[in-house]
C-alpha cells in the first residue's frame, strides 16, 4: 500500500513516487496504456502534478508521453537490457574499487546500515526488498565520491529496476541466494579493508550473475548475443 500525499513535499513527487512503484512492481505492465484523468482521480491529485510527474518517468524512460492525454508503459527491450548490463559491468566494479580506496567513516556506517537491509532476497521478493538491495548499492557506489560516476549510475539503476523483475521469474535456489548475500557481505569486508582490487573482482562475479543478466538474457540479447547490425 502506498503511503498518503502528506508525507511527501509536493503532489508532484507523489505522484512519481505511485506511479514508479506500480511500474517497477509490474501493477502497470509494459505497453499498458495510462489515462491521465483516470490515473488524477485514483491518485487524488490534479492533472499538472501528474503530468509533472510522467515527465519524470518519461526522463527515466519508463513511459512514453505523447501530445494527448494518455501516456504508455514503455516495453522491455532484451537490447536495452544487454546495455545496460554492459555498462553495470564496467561501471559498477570500478565505483566499489574508487570506494575502498576513498571511503570515509560515515560511508562505511552507510554501508553497514545498508547491507543489514539486504538479507537473502526471498524467492517472491516484495518492492521493498528491492528498494532496501538498491539502496545498498547506492550506499556503495556513493562512496567512490566521483559525483559523474554516481550520477551515471544512478540513471543506469532507474532504468533497470523494472528489467530484474523478468530476472526474478527465472528460478533462483537457495544457495544462488545465500551466494549473492555472501557477494554483498564480501563487498563490505573489502571497502571496510580498502582492498580495491577484491572489491572490484566480488562485483565484477556478482554482475555476472545478476538479475540484470539473466533478464538480457530472457528477453533474447544476453551478453553473448551477436551485436546489432551484424
Amino acid at each position: 500500500m502506498g503511503e498518503p500525499a502528506e508525507l511527501y513535499a509536493t503532489k508532484s513527487d507523489y505522484a512519481y513516487r505511485t506511479l514508479r512503484e506500480k511500474i517497477l512492481s509490474g501493477e502497470f505492465a509494459p505497453g499498458a496504456v495510462l489515462n491521465q484523468a483516470t490515473l488524477a482521480r485514483t491518485i487524488g491529485i490534479s492533472t499538472t502534478p501528474l503530468r509533472e510527474a510522467l515527465r519524470r518517468l518519461t526522463s527515466e524512460g519508463l513511459v512514453d508521453l505523447g501530445a494527448h492525454r494518455d501516456a504508455k508503459v514503455t516495453e522491455l527491450s532484451g537490447e536495452e537490457a544487454r546495455d545496460l548490463f554492459e555498462l553495470r559491468r564496467s561501471l559498477d566494479p570500478l565505483a566499489v574499487s574508487l570506494a575502498a580506496e576513498r571511503r570515509t567513516r560515515a560511508d562505511i556506517q552507510n554501508i553497514r546500515e545498508a547491507v543489514r537491509g539486504v538479507e537473502p532476497l526471498p524467492a517472491n521478493p516484495a518492492y521493498v526488498d528491492l528498494i532496501a538491495h538498491r539502496r545498498f548499492h547506492v550506499a556503495l557506489y556513493t562512496a567512490s565520491h566521483n559525483d559523474l560516476l554516481i550520477q551515471t549510475l544512478d540513471s543506469l539503476w532507474d532504468k533497470a529496476d523494472r528489467y530484474r523483475r523478468v530476472g526474478l521469474q527465472i528460478d533462483r535456489d537457495q544457495a544462488e541466494r545465500d551466494e549473492k548475500h555472501a557477494e554483498h557481505l564480501g563487498l563490505v569486508d573489502a571497502i571496510v579493508a580498502g582492498d580495491a582490487e577484491t572489491a572490484s573482482a566480488i562485483m565484477l562475479r556478482h554482475i555476472d550473475t545478476s538479475l540484470g543478466a539473466k533478464a538480457a538474457s530472457r528477453l533474447g540479447a544476453g551478453p553473448t548475443a551477436t551485436p546489432r547490425g551484424i
